[in-house]
């Protein structure tokens, strides 16, 4: 592997935890299978690729003209959009339902569900796995406990646990700040999925093997936590009384009529043959059965037609026939915001993410695996829900683009904007005023402790000013860059559309929130973190040490044919043979390291668990060694000094030792030097 493919595995690595681990930004979900890193370090979205579909594959809506949402309509819109979406984006089958006036509206497949045997995506028959999307269950459930007196959302979550999570001698962690993501917790990547069954553990065992530490005062700062809606679903079962898997069948489920959905996993064998197959592309082969260890965050397997009934149950105040999920003032608090935010920002709501559209409130929660991407939005005001899922990631991660494009055009379409938003005119100060807001900055939910860290210093997001006095950030789930414009004191607008960004400084950090994703934020970079320095130590070190150890053979043998003996004493030959080791030590674990990453560039999430501690604690070990192998060179380049007259050798010695010493600096500042298994 070459030295540049080296460190573009690494940082490649990064992008590919940022996109998987925190779909959040601009999705409204989060990764349930994987840390999603969403996690987001820097909100990294997938792009959509070229061919992915479009309003020009489908009947654009006409500017602020409403279309009528009937069932004929709809089909002719999706029949539009997907076919040709799916096709072009190499994504094998997704399925939609709507629920408008308190009935299912319009349900359909498109696609395979398997595409081997060409067995098509049936609403009613095809189940597919549905991420995060299923914390909304495990909020309901929650609510239900609540509506009992059995929860106090504003009661320390140790009051139900067996185990302590809340920091000692200062304000406790509640079930509110765990549905608002407000918990504090690091994100975790560890045996959090796995595809083996004789492998795979509970939630309860999960929760107490692998405690999160807290990067935040609870109830500060969002950081999106699949740890913290795990935790809310092991309170419902010891609470309740019940397996939290029985105890949402029982309360949720079955009383809902939703007979072909299950939080079990493995799938019950009564379900396997309604089971979609997930794939990477749909021409590739399908692959296995996602085990999500934190089961309550999003293990639920469902179909359409089951989600369309929980829509309908949402969208009429927690009742649907005779059951009622919910009572009326529960149901409505469930659906309220449940904490604030600047006019205009996204806010968490009891679980829900609240937004709004078009000036029109909408609700609702994404949900990704590695293979299934998912979302349910509902608009309460209009009594209209939509729910979709897919079954591929699609080729250059299309599914995200699609997934985008159905719900913009959706709303779009059927609830335009009433008149058509002005262009925001920007302050007499924002030329300005653009360099407060310009930096690098990484994501809140992240992981800081332990290996995983190191993708933190290889690239984060920037916002730049741009020729113009604007501001300059990455889209969305979308190629490109947006530019904003500063319309209020330290608050942006993005020019040709709605998203804002507003500047702000929490507990002594330089903070940007993001007016799409209130589940996380975006934190200034300490400078000794930053991306362009530690990707050229990293860079730097590596090129001078393959080199060293690329030209200490080439030298032996070219003196070999020449017959030219060393031009320093033979005492000298120890110390140069500890340099060049010590070089080829350098390489070997840095190798090591890129081999322990590598699953991450294929989203093979379950790679990272408990079975592979041997291989992570050899190499943080074996980094503890190099830091006496650096102090080893540093030794020999003082011993060559007084036998290496020429100036050249000199330099050539001191490059090898500070590649050494940089090496070592990324060890201990990105977590690859420590003795922490817990990531």
């Amino acid at each position: 592997m070459s030295i540049a493919r080296m460190t573009a595995v690494i940082a490649a690595g990064f992008c590919l935890a940022c996109a998987g681990l925190s779909s959040a930004s601009g999705t409204r979900s989060g990764v349930s299978g994987a840390p999603t890193g969403a996690w987001a370090p820097g909100e990294t979205a997938a792009p959509a690729p070229d061919g992915a579909a479009t309003a020009d594959h489908a009947e654009p809506p006409s500017a602020n003209v409403r279309h009528e949402l009937t069932a004929a309509d709809a089909e002719a819109w999706l029949d539009g959009l997907l076919p040709h979406g799916l096709k072009s984006g190499d994504i094998a089958g997704a399925v939609v339902s709507i629920a408008k006036d308190g009935k299912v509206l319009f349900q359909s497949g498109y696609g395979y569900a398997d595409v081997e045997k060409k067995r098509p995506m049936d609403p009613e028959r095809v189940m597919t796995r549905i991420g995060s999307t299923s914390k909304l269950f495990t909020w309901t459930a929650v609510m239900q406990l609540v509506e009992q007196g059995k929860l106090d959302l504003n009661r320390n979550v140790d009051d139900y646990l067996d185990f302590k999570v809340s920091p000692k001698g200062q304000r406790p962690i509640t079930l509110l700040d765990l549905m608002n993501h407000r918990g504090g917790f690091e994100e975790g990547l560890k045996d959090v999925l796995s595809m083996d069954p004789h492998t795979f553990q509970s939630t309860e065992t999960y929760l107490k093997k692998h405690p999160r530490p807290l990067l935040f005062a609870p109830g500060t700062v969002p950081a999106y936590s699949n740890y913290g809606a795990a935790l809310a679903g092991y309170i419902v079962q010891r609470v309740s009384g019940e397996p939290f898997e029985r105890y949402v069948e029982n309360h949720i489920f079955l009383p809902l009529g939703m007979q072909h959905s299950t939080f079990t996993q493995p799938l019950p064998k009564r379900f396997l043959p309604m089971m979609s197959q997930g794939y990477r592309t749909a021409s590739t082969p399908p692959q296995p059965y996602e085990l999500v260890v934190t089961a309550p965050a999003g293990s639920v397997a469902s179909t359409a037609a089951d989600m369309a009934r929980f829509m309908l149950a949402q969208l009429q105040d927690g009742r649907l026939g005779d059951y009622e999920m919910l009572d009326r003032p529960t149901a409505e608090l469930m659906q309220s915001p449940s904490e604030t935010a600047p006019p205009g920002f996204g806010t968490m709501a009891h679980g829900f993410f609240h937004e709004i559209r078009n000036g029109r409130p909408v609700i609702g929660h994404g949900g990704d695996t590695i293979f299934f991407h998912t979302e349910f939005e509902l608009l309460p005001q209009e009594g209209v829900g939509i729910f979709y899922s897919f079954n591929s990631r699609g080729r250059d991660n299309a599914v995200y683009g699609l997934r985008k494009e159905l719900l913009d055009q959706f709303i779009d379409r059927y609830f335009p904007q009433a008149t058509p938003p002005s262009e925001p005119k920007a302050l007499p100060s924002a030329a300005g005023d653009a360099s407060k807001i310009a930096g690098r900055y990484r994501s809140s939910r992240r992981v800081e402790h332990g290996f995983m860290s190191v993708f933190y210093l290889l690239q984060q997001a920037v916002i730049r000013v741009g020729p113009d006095g604007t501001v300059v950030t990455p889209k969305s789930l979308e190629p490109g860059e947006a530019r904003l414009i500063e319309v209020a004191p330290d608050v942006w607008r993005e020019i040709g559309g709605t998203r804002e960004l507003a500047l702000r400084e929490i507990n002594g950090v330089k903070t940007v929130l993001d007016s799409e994703d209130p589940s996380s934020v975006l934190q200034a970079v300490p400078a000794y973190q930053a991306a362009p320095l530690n990707l050229t130590v990293l860079g730097g070190s590596l090129l001078v040490l393959a080199l060293s150890v690329a030209l200490w053979p080439v030298g032996y043998f070219v003196r070999r044919h020449y017959r030219r003996a060393l031009p320093y004493p033979p005492e000298a030959s120890r110390p140069r043979i500890v340099l060049r080791v010590a070089a080829l030590y350098g390489v070997l674990w840095l190798v090591g390291w890129v081999l322990a990453v590598l699953p991450l560039l294929g989203a093979q999430y379950d790679f990272y668990s408990s079975a592979h501690d041997p291989l992570i604690r050899t190499l943080q070990l074996a980094g503890v060694l190099l830091l006496a192998v650096a102090a080893g060179a540093l030794w020999s380049v003082g011993r060559l000094w007084h036998w290496q007259h020429s100036k050249w050798v000199r330099i050539g010695n001191g490059l090898i030792a500070a590649g050494l010493l940089g090496l070592v600096w990324i060890g201990v500042v990105g977590g690859l030097i420590s003795f922490r298994l817990n990531y």
